[in-house]
């Protein structure tokens, strides 16, 4: 241990009124201020053992932070000391410690004190900002599988030889069952990496690095410490949160998140985008295995365990289905879509027409798009990507659900199709109500993805579905 570092820290505690500890580092809160220093450990995946490596360590925790959150992480400080053999603050003596400054911020706002914040809105925020940030994020120049090939050997010996211990049987069949998954995801992940996948990420975005601000999601304590480990798959990225949010007894936060990730990354990113969701149940084992033996190295033999159990369980391949739920303007589709897709965590994958629709022309969620973008061409073109994506995804092994009005039998008929291309069961559900219970649904809308207006509701109340074969279900009122 370096000789100055506990005389650092309790210089630091004397100017504080809390600390907060963790693994890794310490923090001081004073006032408006906190200061960060690395603690003087070698954990394997992270050595902080030297004045010269903490140093780096800060200075890259500020570059890399700045990328998410940067009115919270101001600068690199340098603890001295003076001639008189005092502590200064960047003081003209000796460099004995290196200091992170940020702006404090409430503790209880980080999401993980209070998941069930996480509310629909909130979760398809949190999605579309992780989206946004994958798609500002560099390129990584990998030439591995990054952050993901290099956990699934790094998690072995942690695993088996976790104090409190964890189910040896257990162990060893995720510790097969992730070396088999990266084995055969290689190719895949390859692909993925030449198409643009990997990237500069934030590496460790579970919810105790997600702070509520105003409202509004602020990520941060970005992983800094290793080059390798910040290097990944973008879905890799969001299988942490997602992971997370289902351990936390939230699967509706999670599907909510995923789809709206995946919604927002698709404005950028080529179609291979979806390819990723194959993967997703390999990422999401290896995120719970992290948290299985950190959870054991701190005392926690219980939560160690069920992260456990729930890595073996993201192995256990979803039921792959498509589902279209259909009806006119007002039936509750996205309501019953949303809620279905929760069933499956961490989310069968929802294509909405709206947001789609949407997405093709460039707009966000709630702006309202010009009647050019409702011609006859145009709903060609959104019905054809939404088939074409919802294709891809089910060949990839994941369940989708169709969200669309479905009024023409032919849509409904091309529904069924892919199903049947596919190879995989189809299960269609037709949602009906009085006019007047949909009327005042459309008439109560604010703030919804889709622009369906009273004109809109009435020209398909005039329009006959002809005979509708898929599963009926009636709505009387309006609640």
């Amino acid at each position: 241990m370096n000789e100055a570092w506990p005389e650092v820290a309790a210089w630091l505690e004397g100017q504080a009124d809390r600390v907060i500890e963790t693994s890794c580092a310490e923090v001081y809160l004073a006032g408006e201020r906190a200061w960060k220093i690395k603690r003087p450990v070698d954990l394997g995946y992270l050595d902080f053992s030297t004045l010269e490596r903490r140093g780096w360590a800060i200075r890259r925790e500020l570059e890399l932070n700045r990328r998410f959150c940067g009115d919270i992480y101001r600068s690199v400080r340098r603890v001295t000391r003076e001639a008189d053999g005092r502590l200064s603050l960047d003081g003209a003596g000796e460099t004995v410690e290196w200091l992170l400054e940020m702006r404090r911020f409430d503790p209880g706002a980080v999401l993980a004190r209070h998941p069930e914040a996480m509310d629909d809105a909130l979760a398809e925020e949190v999605g579309r900002l992780i989206g946004r940030l994958h798609i500002d994020a560099p390129q990584a120049a990998e030439t591995d599988l990054g952050a993901y090939g290099y956990t699934v050997d790094s998690n072995v010996e942690p695993l088996r030889g976790a104090c409190p211990p964890l189910d040896a049987p257990m162990v060893e069949r995720i510790i097969e069952a992730t070396r088999a998954g990266r084995s055969a995801l290689t190719p895949l992940l390859g692909q993925r990496r030449r198409d643009g996948f990997f990237r500069q990420c934030h590496g460790d975005l579970h919810l105790g690095n997600l702070l509520l601000e105003n409202g509004q999601p602020v990520p941060f304590d970005c992983l800094e410490f290793s080059e390798v480990l910040a290097r990944m798959d973008i879905a890799y990225d969001v299988a942490f949160p997602l992971m997370d949010l289902v351990m936390r007894g939230r699967p509706d936060a999670a599907s909510r998140l995923l789809n709206a990730w995946l919604d927002e990354a698709a404005r950028r990113f080529p179609p291979s985008l979806w390819d990723g969701l194959a993967a997703l149940p390999q990422f999401l084992c290896v995120r719970a295995c992290v948290r299985a033996h950190v959870s054991a190295a701190q005392g926690d033999a219980a939560g160690a365990q069920a992260y456990l159990a729930a890595a073996e369980t993201f192995l256990t391949p979803l039921p792959v289905k498509l589902t279209a739920i259909g009806g006119r303007s007002g039936t509750g589709k996205s309501w019953r879509a949303a809620r279905l897709a929760a069933e499956t965590p961490p989310g069968a994958l929802v294509l909405r027409t709206d947001l789609v629709r949407k997405r093709l022309w460039n707009a966000q969620p709630s702006q309202r798009l010009p009647t050019a973008a409702y011609v006859p061409a145009e709903d060609e073109k959104v019905h054809a990507e939404i088939f074409a994506i919802a294709e891809r995804v089910l060949k990839a092994g994941w369940p989708v659900i169709l969200d669309a009005v479905f009024l023409d039998p032919e849509r409904r008929a091309q529904a069924e199709a892919v199903a049947a291309r596919c190879g995989v069961a189809f299960e269609g559900v037709w949602l009906e109500a009085p006019p007047e219970v949909l009327r005042a649904r459309i008439a109560a809308r604010t703030g919804d993805a889709s622009d369906a207006d009273l004109a809109v509701l009435e020209r398909q109340l005039a329009r006959d579905a002809g005979p509708v074969t898929w599963r009926v279900q009636s709505l009387q009122s309006t609640g």
